[in-house]
C-alpha cells in the first residue's frame, strides 16, 4: 500500500513538473442592461496546462460600474479548459468554469466560454472568447452573455497541443 501511495503522488509530481504556468487578464461585456462600466468585467487568472487541458484560479469583478453599499461583485472561481482543434497557430478553446461572488445573493457562477486563442510567440497567446455566465441563489437566478478578449502570457515557452489533432499536417 505505501508503495501504491508513494508511485501515485510521485506521479503527480512529476505530472505538475512538466506543466506550463500562466497568467492571463481578461476584461469582457456583457449584454445586461446599463452603463458601459456596469457592463464591463475583469478578471485575472493564474493556472497551469497540460497539452489540451488547463486549469486556472480566476479572480475579478463581474462588473466594473459604482458599487453603493457591499460590494457584490467579486469572485473566485475555478476554470478548466480544453483545446478543441488546432490549425496553425489559431487554437479553439472550451471553458467550464465554476465560482463563487462574495456578498451576492445569487453566489454560484457557472461558466461556458468557447473561443478562438491565437499563439503570436511560444509565451503570448491572445484569444477572443464569448460564452454564458448563469448566477443562482436560494431564491433567484439569472444568466447573461458575454464577449472579451484575453491575453495570456506563459512564463516558459509553451507549445499547446490539439485534442483533435490535425490530420494533414
Amino acid at each position: 500500500m505505501k508503495s501504491c501511495c508513494l508511485t501515485a503522488l510521485l506521479l503527480i509530481i512529476a505530472n505538475i513538473c512538466v506543466a506550463q504556468t500562466y497568467i492571463s487578464l481578461a476584461p469582457c461585456i456583457t449584454n445586461d442592461p446599463g452603463t458601459f462600466w456596469g457592463k464591463s468585467n475583469l478578471a485575472l487568472e493564474i493556472g497551469r496546462q497540460w497539452d489540451v487541458f488547463s486549469l486556472g484560479i480566476d479572480i475579478g469583478k463581474t462588473s466594473l460600474g459604482k458599487v453603493t453599499g457591499r460590494d457584490t461583485t467579486a469572485y473566485l472561481e475555478l476554470r478548466p479548459n480544453l483545446n478543441i482543434f488546432q490549425e496553425g497557430k489559431f487554437t479553439n478553446t472550451f471553458t467550464a468554469g465554476i465560482g463563487y461572488i462574495f456578498n451576492s445573493t445569487q453566489s454560484l457562477m457557472t461558466e461556458l466560454t468557447s473561443g478562438i486563442e491565437y499563439a503570436y510567440n511560444d509565451q503570448l497567446h491572445l484569444n477572443i472568447y464569448f460564452g454564458q455566465y448563469y448566477y443562482s441563489g436560494k431564491i433567484n437566478a439569472s444568466t447573461t452573455t458575454f464577449f472579451g478578449f484575453s491575453v495570456m502570457l506563459y512564463f516558459a515557452k509553451s507549445n499547446p497541443k490539439a485534442l483533435i489533432p490535425n490530420p494533414h499536417k
